[in-house]
């Protein structure tokens, strides 16, 4: 199991971020990741494997004015 935004949800194997993503339908352009609290830059999503027990948070960023 992992926790994506404090929910559980079934790990599988070969899982990245962006794998993870895509499952999940995020498509917002403006999105931040962190595993286990550690912010993942964009450019490592598809090389960053998620692990079995990972806590994922997925941050959608919006502009203020």
């Amino acid at each position: 199991m992992i926790k994506v935004n404090g929910r559980d949800r079934e790990w599988e194997e070969n899982l990245t971020v962006e794998l993870l993503l895509k499952k999940c339908k995020y498509t917002f352009p403006l999105i931040m990741v962190k595993t286990n609290g550690k912010y993942i830059p964009k450019e490592k999503y598809k090389d960053t494997a998620i692990m079995n027990g990972d806590d994922v948070q997925v941050i959608h960023s919006i502009a203020g004015g």
